[in-house]
């Protein structure tokens, strides 16, 4: 089978990219009563972005609690303040429910974080990092794959920013959006050419 996208990127390549991010609408969620609507406006698309954001903490030893879940469709993304309403039943039910794929980078650690503030059975998720070695691609970042697969640069300038600010900026939340979103689009571009390696579908339902 040939080969359609480059096996790695370098980082001064990717930086001779032109820069990318979400478009669509944002939408920030920080009261109980918001989610379950959200939720269901999300559960009529069957492909879901999805990330994490957690407040950086410099000292040694200590991690904070998953402060941010981002979910995005084609045109919307949701952010929900999880540090402000936790991790309500609705946001659990699409979390676990195997008629929605959940796509991202490093889902195991978001979904380990987003666990412990409470339980629930993750089902259908997509690990990009899983996904991209099918098609000759070794690169694990979302930055990487983003440049790779769309052929645009995404921005981690606000990764180590407060994500429990008392109100996230414009550029914190395209940054959040952003990362949701493109999981999703790398994942449906993939979709569109045949694997060149045969190793298993890239999902996980439980860690």
């Amino acid at each position: 089978m040939e080969r359609v996208y480059a096996e790695s990127i370098s980082n001064e390549e990717v930086s001779q990219i032109p820069i990318g991010a979400f478009s669509g609408k944002i939408v920030v969620i920080d009261r109980a009563e918001d989610v379950a609507p959200a939720c269901h406006r999300l559960s009529m698309d069957p492909l879901i972005g999805f990330d994490t954001e957690t407040r950086p903490s410099f000292a040694k030893g200590h991690t904070n609690k998953v402060s941010l879940l981002q979910l995005s469709n084609s045109d919307t993304a949701y952010l929900f303040r999880l540090n402000r309403i936790g991790l309500p039943e609705p946001l659990r039910a699409l979390l676990s429910s195997r008629e929605h794929a959940k796509i991202g980078v490093g889902v195991y650690d978001d979904i380990r974080g987003l666990r412990s503030l409470h339980g629930f059975q993750p089902q259908n998720f997509i690990e990009l990092q899983n996904l991209a070695p099918r098609y000759g691609i070794t690169e694990k970042s979302l930055r990487k794959l983003a440049a790779i697969v769309l052929h645009f640069r995404i921005s981690k300038a606000q990764r180590l920013s407060n994500w429990e600010a008392q109100q996230l900026t414009p550029a914190q939340q395209l940054y959040a959006a952003t990362d949701a979103w493109i999981g999703r689009e790398i994942y449906i571009e993939l979709s569109k050419v045949p694997p060149i390696v045969s190793l298993g579908n890239g999902l996980t339902t439980d860690i």
